[in-house]
């Protein structure tokens, strides 16, 4: 148990395994979602790059096949996991998620496989 909530980027695969299939990309989007409200239950803020690169690259006039999507999508995660508190690491290949993990225990961040692996938070009051 915490009584800090933390900023947890959500890992998982995006591109990866899609072909660049608009439809398989955003079901894994959606998959990194739906873990969006069990990080927050407990009492933390959750965070996927997508949710930042993904509007940084249509203003750049491009989507996430275009080459410019590797000059984004790798660079917004790690800008992100410089403010961020730990990494949740979904199942699935993923060179992006796999390079989030790194850069997490580089920088000494836990890295956890399950959202009921991340402590709780206890607010202060109640602690």
């Amino acid at each position: 148990m915490t009584d800090k909530s933390m900023l947890i980027l959500i890992a998982g695969p995006y591109r990866s395994g899609t072909d660049g299939d608009p439809q398989a990309m955003a079901a894994n989007l959606a998959r990194l979602e739906a873990v969006a409200w069990p990080v927050f239950a407990a009492g933390h803020v959750p965070a996927i790059g997508e949710w930042i690169a993904l509007p940084v690259l249509r203003s750049a006039g491009a989507g996430p096949t275009d080459p410019l999507a590797d000059q984004v999508l790798y660079p917004t995660a790690d800008r992100l996991l410089a403010h961020c508190d730990a990494v949740l690491r979904l199942p699935g290949d993923s060179a992006g998620a796999d390079q989030d993990v790194a850069t997490a225990r580089r920088r000494g961040l836990p890295v956890y496989h399950d959202v009921d692996e991340l402590p709780r938070r206890v607010p202060r009051e109640a602690a």
